[in-house]
């Protein structure tokens, strides 16, 4: 189980309500507004006070059903609590237009304020870098919603280490550096590049590090085995050329291993999984997604008693 004090390391993924990411072909999958502020209720009821979501995850919807279920949880509560959301994705950026142009970053900011129903965002990620545009002229849109008061702290996501030196050479001083919060990656026992130079650099840099995707797309639940076709309604059916590098007999040996470690351990294999990056020098955070209430208890995270 993960203890009481360490709650605070764990954030409650918000990508599959109203599709399942960012992916418009994936939509129909996702969880209904019911479903999601039941996962919510019980997120608040076993302690949890982070909260991630994306302007393009559900096209918009998933920071619609949050704000909406915001809304109806009392101030002092709100109050100390962490809302985080993200720009830059291209499924949110027509055609013609640059993902993180000052102009795109400073319309779906808006749009993000709006849906969320919040006067300020916690912490505002960039999705994931836009090459068209140049990064000095993203940083310059973030400066000016912090001048705003529109944002508290900004992060980025999907970074590579030159993105990350590279966001660090340019935000050197100031308000933008000490705004300059968090790095959201995939990190997991099946993906630990960031090992070697992202997470210490981060570290050295005072800057947080979270973990997506902890349970690789639910392979590490221990709910695959090779040559099965994984169940309907899956992320692994759903998208399958996605998990391509992480269903290799490797990984499926890796993920026998942490099954017998569990074992052992008296955990299931997604408490194991999700301990072992908890585990991890230098990592802060880590964000589950989970489908149903029974699955924070199968996390380890535990279940509120009727």
């Amino acid at each position: 189980m993960i203890a009481i004090e360490e709650l605070g390391r764990i954030v409650l993924g918000c990508g599959n309500f109203g599709g399942m990411g960012s992916s418009p072909a994936l939509r129909h999958q996702g969880d209904d507004r019911d479903r999601a502020f039941a996962l919510l209720d019980q997120a608040r009821a076993i302690g949890l006070t982070r909260f991630d979501t994306a302007n393009t995850y559900g096209g918009g919807a998933s920071e619609t059903i949050l704000g909406e279920w915001l809304r109806g949880q009392d101030g002092a509560w709100r109050s100390g609590i962490q809302v985080a959301t993200k720009v830059g994705n291209p499924h949110g950026c027509p055609p013609g237009e640059r993902a993180l142009s000052r102009e795109q970053v400073a319309h779906h900011l808006d749009r993000s304020l709006s849906r969320l129903g919040v006067e300020r965002i916690d912490l505002y990620y960039l999705h994931e870098f836009d090459g068209s545009t140049p990064l000095e002229e993203t940083l310059e849109a973030l400066d000016r919603a912090l001048a705003a008061g529109k944002i508290a702290t900004f992060g980025v996501s999907n970074a590579t280490i030159d993105d990350l030196r590279a966001v660090l050479s340019l935000a050197a001083n100031g308000a933008l550096r000490t705004a300059f919060t968090h790095v959201q990656n995939q990190f997991n026992l099946l993906e630990q590049r960031d090992l070697a130079a992202v997470i210490p650099l981060a570290a050295t840099s005072g800057l947080a590090y979270v973990a997506f995707s902890p349970l690789a797309g639910g392979l590490l639940s221990g709910k695959y085995r090779t040559g099965q076709a994984p169940a309907s309604g899956t992320r692994l059916s759903a998208a399958p050329e996605y998990y391509e590098s992480q269903t290799t007999p490797a990984a499926f040996a890796a993920i026998d291993g942490l099954a017998r470690i569990a074992a052992a351990g008296g955990r299931t294999v997604a408490a194991a999984a999700l301990r072992f990056i908890l585990d991890t020098p230098g990592v802060d955070s880590l964000i589950i997604a989970p489908r149903s209430a029974d699955q924070f208890g199968a996390y380890g995270i535990g279940r509120v008693q009727a």
